[in-house]
């Protein structure tokens, strides 16, 4: 079993998790850091697929400005989302030539995880033909626990999933969530009926993640991350001689 890290980011902005993770990707196509999960909580915002339709955004500008709910175009698979405290993003940068070159199975193995993860705590989770992500059976019908979107570049993996644990849902009142407008999200907290935090739940996706990808991952504090990071970044590019 191979080793990476896992790096808690906490409640990070949109834009610069975008940024590092850019930053990631390249590392890791260069072979400078390992394959890594980062995990985090995002403050209130709406990102939008590179397949996905603006108008299944629901509210203007005016509106997510007075709410406080940010707006970004991705270059993630999938249509429109939203991210907000109470849910836990997992963006894993993985190098799938070195796993299983396979984007539909990596796509199944994030569902899997999160499936047995939502099973730990006495919720049957499942998948839905013909739609990505977690899914939930309840008195209203199928409803949405986690959304998947990733990005590939040269076999190596950005972006990831959603869970939903103690997420607002109201603010997906705001758009289509991922452009289905017949079934709703949910939560692992209205699931239970209870508050669960995202402490009780991240140590359990990262294990079940580590097991279907066959990696261990081994936490590593995000100043020692940039560290690295910075250090892969400051080192020469090799020029052939000619």
């Amino acid at each position: 079993m191979n080793t990476g890290w896992v790096i808690d980011l906490g409640l990070a902005p949109y834009a610069a998790t975008s940024d590092l993770q850019r930053r990631l990707v390249a590392a890791r196509k260069s072979g400078g850091v390992p394959d890594l999960l980062l995990l985090c909580e995002h403050p209130h915002v709406i990102t939008l697929g590179r397949n996905g339709k603006p108008e299944h955004l629901r509210a203007s500008e005016h509106l997510l400005r007075q709410m406080s709910v940010e707006f970004h175009s991705t270059n993630r698979g999938g249509d429109i989302t939203y991210h907000g405290p109470g849910q836990l993003v997992g963006y894993p940068i993985l190098n799938l030539a070195e796993i299983r070159r396979d984007v539909v199975w990596y796509v199944r193995q994030l569902e899997e995880a999160l499936i047995r993860a939502t099973s730990e705590f006495g919720i049957a989770a499942s998948r839905q033909p013909g739609r990505t992500g977690v899914w939930v059976d309840s008195p209203q019908g199928e409803e949405k626990l986690a959304a998947i979107g990733v990005h590939l570049s040269r076999w190596v993996t950005s972006h990831g999933f959603a869970y939903n644990v103690a997420t607002d849902l109201r603010y997906f009142d705001l758009i289509v969530p991922c452009g289905i407008s017949d079934k709703r999200p949910t939560s692992l907290e209205r699931l239970l009926g209870g508050p669960v935090s995202l402490r009780e739940v991240a140590p359990r996706v990262v294990r079940h993640l580590g097991e279907v990808l066959g990696l261990e991952l081994r936490p590593l504090a995000r100043a020692a991350m940039e560290e690295l990071l910075r250090g892969q970044e400051m080192q020469p590019a090799d020029v052939s001689a000619s």
